[in-house]
């Protein structure tokens, strides 16, 4: 289960509000054109996608065992989080419609605060997508969304990971214990980079 970042901003009630609403009213497709809000149409798709251990095998916070069943309620669960401006599940789109990855951001509109989690389909993966992908996505949460911090976490051994993060210029702060949604834990690496060192970074 995601954990909130261990940086703390207490954010006023309007900016609290303000980032709900974005949550809940947001346009994923300024995302990217090929970006969906996942939808129960999507299940068969992001089940065969996160069946494949490649894909979700470094993440911790999947419903396990995966299957239809597992992933519906997973759906199902995120729609719910939605509409209280608190998550956003997103799927990946490949040209012929077929889910190819997914997104999911997790929101704390109290702490002006956000979380990115999500995997691409193996055949894609190691392209240099996923890192410009998640660059891409870094700037949306923080522009789009409004949240002023963002942490993120990866296995100890996702390697691959680990570089795209540090490249983007997330700060690294130790690690943290990730628990599973069956309670298992695991050991992760842990960043967090405010909407200020992005725009610097990125001279906005």
């Amino acid at each position: 289960m995601s954990a909130p970042p261990k940086t703390v901003i207490h954010a006023s009630e309007d900016e609290a509000d303000a980032i709900r609403t974005a949550v809940r009213t947001v346009d994923v497709a300024t995302l990217g054109p090929d970006r969906e809000r996942a939808e129960m149409r999507h299940v068969p798709g992001l089940a065969a996608l996160l069946s494949d251990p490649r894909v979700s095998g470094p993440i911790y916070d999947l419903p396990r065992p995966i299957d239809e069943a597992a992933v519906t309620r997973w759906v199902a669960e995120n729609q719910a989080q939605a509409l209280a401006g608190e998550a956003l599940l997103i799927v990946t789109l490949d040209p012929n419609g077929e889910v190819a990855g997914y997104s999911r951001i997790t929101v704390w509109p109290d702490r002006s605060s956000a979380e990115l989690a999500g995997a691409m389909r193996a055949d894609l993966q190691g392209q240099g997508r996923g890192s410009s992908g998640m660059a891409h996505a870094f700037g949306w949460i923080f522009e789009t969304l409004g949240v002023r911090l963002m942490c993120l976490t990866a296995a100890l051994d996702n390697v691959r990971s680990q570089k795209g993060i540090d490249a983007a210029g997330f700060r690294r702060m130790g690690e943290r214990e990730a628990v599973r949604p069956d309670g298992a834990t695991r050991r992760s690496v842990y960043w967090e980079m405010t909407r200020d060192e992005w725009r610097r970074r990125h001279r906005l």
